[in-house]
């Protein structure tokens, strides 16, 4: 629970200036979105599980218009800047732009954790999920209760974070202080496994490599703050990191600077989608679909 405290004061502090940092998690976002151009679903009610500051509500708005959208988040000021953003204004203004736009989806905002899920059983027919379940306490849990909320027929949709992001940072702190810096995230093939686990069926995992490059070593730290991950840097010691274990970082991380003059940080995207068939888990046995895209 200490964990999950961390996190969601990191993402609260992070809210207000979040959009200009987030490059990555809106182009992953876009990506998320092509993969439902085949998907044969016409959804009533989708929820955004670990909707940030709404970046994807405009796009599930725009491909399913008519749908009711649920925002869920588990750091309340970043509803607050997706509010701010997409709910229909207050007063005449408001009454205005209801009459203007009379087919628009409902939208509704909670705060809540996606391992404890305020929804009734059975009531949603699409998760959409961009690059929040890397920062779940326990994925099984997680997903046993978007299986919950899903109706036969709905479907998961999701992206993450998988063992090699940030591959460049981990290998830079070792051997500077001995404590493990950077989270392990899950590997794509144990995720596919827990949505099988959970009764979910057909799915399919995906990934790719994206690597973003910066001036130097604190740019990278800096924008990792600005979009509340600095929790993905664990284990450190209390206090500030010394002088002289900084120089040690840095030295470490400059090795792999480019020819351009900047440092690389790749980030390991895992794309995954599943089924809810039918009432009660899946059977065991179902193979687990894995296309790995890698880089070129």
């Amino acid at each position: 629970m200490h964990a999950r405290r961390a996190i969601r004061a990191a993402f609260e502090r992070a809210a207000a200036g979040y959009d200009a940092a987030a490059v990555l998690q809106q182009e992953v976002a876009r990506r998320l979105d092509e993969r439902l151009t085949v998907m044969r679903i016409d959804p009533a009610v989708v929820l955004d599980a670990g909707c940030g500051t709404g970046f994807g509500l405009p796009l599930l708005r725009a491909r399913y218009p008519r749908a009711r959208l649920l925002a869920l988040d588990l750091a309340l000021a970043m509803l607050r800047q997706a509010r701010a953003k997409y709910e229909t204004p207050p007063g005449p203004l408001g009454r205005l732009w209801s009459r203007l736009t009379p087919h628009a989806s409902p939208l509704s905002f909670l705060c809540a954790d996606l391992e404890r899920l305020p929804l009734a059983a059975s009531s949603l027919d699409l998760v959409w999920s961009n690059l929040t379940l890397q920062w779940v306490g326990d994925p099984v849990q997680t997903f046993r209760e978007l299986r919950r909320v899903l109706r036969p027929g709905g479907l998961l949709l999701f992206s993450t974070f998988g063992p090699d992001t940030l591959k460049e940072l981990r290998q830079a702190f070792a051997g500077v202080d001995g404590h493990a810096h950077v989270n392990r995230f899950i590997d794509l093939h144990d995720l596919g496994d827990a949505l099988v686990h959970t009764g979910f069926q057909h799915p399919v995992m995906e990934m790719e490599f994206i690597t973003l490059t910066y001036p130097d070593l604190k740019a990278l730290l800096r924008e990792l703050k600005a979009i509340g991950a600095d929790t993905v840097l664990e284990g450190r010691r209390r206090g500030l990191m010394g002088k002289a274990s900084w120089q040690r970082l840095e030295q470490n991380y400059e090795r792999l600077r480019r020819a351009d003059g900047r440092l690389p940080a790749t980030f390991e995207v895992i794309y995954g989608h599943a089924w809810a068939v039918g009432p009660g888990p899946a059977q065991g046995g179902r193979r687990v679909i894995s296309l790995r895209l890698e880089p070129g």
